[in-house]
């Protein structure tokens, strides 16, 4: 079943690479944030989070969302980061939940779309190019949200 999973956020971001890319331009506070984003404690009790399922499983939820991170500060400090740029590292660092995603609840899956928005926010991408929605539900909602 995880094999499956990892085979469709594979095609799903090779499919993603057919797009244009825009240059972005780094924030000036982006290592710093970074930075911020990396020691600070997750999937913990926060809002209405109630906190990692398996506590056990929280230093490797961690450590996943610290590599996305990692990519997110390497196209940042590269000479034209593109959205296109992030959009693959999201896709990548998605797919390191593959082997574990069963193991992710509902909750778990929202707080890690969350942390991956935050990472956004950091670098100002506008969009995930739907892989949050495809990682959290299975398949892009925002097609049919325009169709209504």
């Amino acid at each position: 079943m995880t094999k499956n999973i990892q085979i469709v956020i594979i095609f799903l971001t090779l499919s993603a690479c057919g797009q244009n890319a825009t240059e972005m331009k780094t924030p000036e506070n982006a290592n710093e944030k970074f930075a911020e984003f990396i020691t600070k404690k997750k999937f913990v009790e926060e809002n209405f989070y109630p906190g990692i399922a398996d506590e056990k499983m929280r230093p490797v939820f961690t450590e996943k969302i610290n590599r996305i991170a990692s990519d997110f500060k390497t196209v940042a400090e590269s000479e034209k980061p593109t959205d296109k740029n992030y959009q693959e590292k999201i896709g990548i660092g998605l797919s390191r939940f593959a082997d574990i995603y069963l193991e992710l609840d509902t909750e778990d899956r929202e707080r890690v779309c969350t942390y991956i928005e935050e990472l956004m926010d950091i670098v100002e991408l506008e969009s995930s190019n739907g892989q949050l929605n495809k990682f959290m539900y299975g398949f892009d909602i925002e097609p049919l949200l325009d169709k209504n």
